[in-house]
C-alpha cells in the first residue's frame, strides 16, 4: 500500500494535471476521486467541501484539497493535496507564458482554446448536476436556490452576502426544525 501522503499528492496532481476551467470544472474528478475511487470522503460529504471550499478565501480545487488532505491525514495530508493540486497548473502556466505569446496568431490555437472552453462549460454543467443531485430537495432549498441565482444574477448582489443570507436561512430553518421536534413537558 501506498503512503498516505504520497497518495494525496499523486491523486491531487492528477486532478490538478487533466482538469481546465478552473475549481468548479474540478469538481466531479475531485467527487469521484475523494469519494468513489479513495474513500476519503463520502458523496454526500463532497457538497459539504463544496460548500466550505467556496466560503473559504481561495480557489474552490485548492481549498478542497486542503480540506480533504487535512481530514485525510493532517496539516500534513493537506499540505501534500494542496502542493499535488497547485504544482501542475503552476508548471504549465509557467511554460505557456514563455510559448504563448509567439502562438496565439495561430488559428489552429485560437480553434484550440474555444474547444477547450466548451469542454470547460460541459465540466462545469456536470458538477452543477452533481451537486444538485446531491443537494437536499425541499421547499426551502428550492426557495434558496431561486433567491440566490436571482439576486446574483439580476440584482448582481455580492456572492458573501448570499452566502451568508442562504446560512443564516438555514440555520433558522434548523432552529425552527429542532425546536419545533422537541415535545415540551407539562
Amino acid at each position: 500500500m501506498r503512503n498516505i501522503y504520497i497518495d494525496l499528492f499523486l491523486t491531487f496532481a492528477r486532478i490538478g494535471l487533466f482538469t481546465f476551467g478552473g475549481g468548479y470544472a474540478m469538481i466531479p474528478l475531485i467527487q469521484k476521486e475523494a469519494a468513489e475511487n479513495k474513500h476519503w470522503v463520502s458523496d454526500e460529504e463532497i457538497l459539504d467541501v463544496v460548500a466550505i471550499a467556496e466560503s473559504t478565501p481561495g480557489p474552490i480545487a485548492v481549498n478542497a484539497a486542503t480540506f480533504i488532505g487535512s481530514r485525510t491525514a493532517g496539516a500534513a495530508g493537506a499540505a501534500c493535496a494542496t502542493l499535488g493540486v497547485v504544482l501542475p497548473s503552476f508548471l504549465i502556466i509557467a511554460a505557456l507564458s514563455y510559448v504563448l505569446e509567439a502562438f496565439e496568431q495561430f488559428k489552429v490555437v485560437q480553434y484550440a482554446f474555444r474547444g477547450i472552453r466548451a469542454g470547460v462549460l460541459a465540466l462545469i454543467l456536470k458538477a452543477l448536476w452533481s451537486l444538485f443531485r446531491n443537494c437536499r430537495k425541499d421547499v426551502l432549498s428550492y426557495v434558496l436556490i431561486a433567491f440566490a441565482f436571482f439576486a446574483r444574477i439580476i440584482l448582481k448582489v455580492d456572492v458573501i452576502i448570499i452566502i451568508l443570507i442562504c446560512a443564516a436561512a438555514g440555520i433558522v430553518s434548523s432552529l425552527i426544525t429542532t425546536s419545533a421536534g422537541k415535545k415540551v413537558r407539562p
